[in-house]
């Protein structure tokens, strides 16, 4: 039975705390906040408003990171030095050099290092990664990927709007995206970035360049009230493949269109995604890469470098 701890009990570990308690090999022993009622939902894991409190008294496998983004490096680094094996939401860090930093260390002490990517584990994205790579639809053409809604008076400290300490958009919304691309078809060619950034909005849109095809994306954080929102639409040769409103959707060119849903039976040549809640996929493979004592690879740090290194070109 893997220990747990979870530092950082803010919105999304809302997603993070029902993953690891449906799990039948983890339990979740100790959680972190320096808000003591933020932790007052969970009665049974010990609570802790001290990181160092926590490491210190408890026998921990893993750490599960929901901290602010520059806490995430220094609190890994922390913990992988005690042989704890570190899961952390995104971003990695506002800083390449952080990069080299935690994998170094999670190499010299022999545990598992992972930021928590989620769209590699979302089926609606995957499919995208997996019709390119089968060419079932032919060569892409082109891709819209778009992360738009209102800017977050919400989080704590306002930390969020704090730029030094969250990086806005390009590190909070974009960055999804972002490293969904890289993740899919490498590194871009080129890319082309526009930005309206004023104290109480974030906006940006950004041309990226692959071979044979680019994708215009866009992230924003309003000062109205829009609401939040993602989705995506890619032109294969021979079909059109589109995320909206939470419902995927193909259209094919000779007039077909349907959803790629589970519910699909029989060979019809359809897709079938499963249902799945991505948040808790990621956090299954981390916990079988531990339990298998192999480094999970399916976020890269030369990709992570990629997508630091064009986000801070903003």
């Amino acid at each position: 039975m893997l220990k747990i701890g979870l530092v950082g009990v803010g919105g999304i570990s809302g997603a993070h705390i029902p993953a690891w308690n449906a799990m039948e090999d983890t339990t979740l022993t100790a959680i972190c906040d320096i808000r003591p009622e933020r932790m007052e939902p969970y009665p049974e894991p010990h609570h802790y408003t001290s990181i160092d409190e926590m490491l210190e008294k408890e026998e921990l496998d893993i750490l599960d990171i929901c901290l602010p983004t520059y806490l995430h490096v220094p609190t890994a680094v922390k913990a992988m030095k005690k042989g704890i094996h570190v899961l952390s939401e995104k971003p990695i860090s506002l800083k390449e050099e952080d990069i080299e930093l935690a994998y170094s260390t999670a190499k010299e002490n022999n545990v598992c290092f992972m930021i928590a990517q989620v769209l590699r584990f979302w089926p609606e994205y995957e499919l995208i990664k997996e019709l390119y790579d089968s060419g079932k639809y032919g060569k892409l053409l082109s891709g819209y990927m778009g992360r738009l809604g209102s800017y977050p008076a919400w989080s704590w400290d306002n930390w969020m709007m704090d730029e030094k300490r969250s990086g806005l958009v390009p590190y909070d919304l974009h960055i999804h995206d972002l490293d969904f691309l890289v993740y899919a078809f490498g590194k871009p060619e080129a890319s082309l970035k526009h930005r309206a950034k004023q104290p109480n909005q974030d906006y940006l849109t950004a041309v990226y360049e692959f071979p044979g095809f680019f994708v215009t994306t866009e992230a924003s954080w309003y000062a109205s009230a829009y609401p939040f929102g993602a989705s995506y639409r890619f032109q294969f040769e021979d079909a059109l493949v589109t995320y909206e409103k939470g419902e995927c959707k193909i259209y094919e060119n000779n007039g077909s269109i349907y959803s790629p849903t589970e519910q699909a039976t029989g060979d019809t040549g359809s897709i079938n995604l499963p249902k799945s809640d991505a948040y808790a996929e990621e956090i299954k493979y981390f916990k079988n890469c531990v339990l298998s004592g192999q480094f999970p690879d399916k976020v890269k740090a030369e990709e992570l470098r990629t997508v630091v290194g064009l986000l801070n070109e903003f």
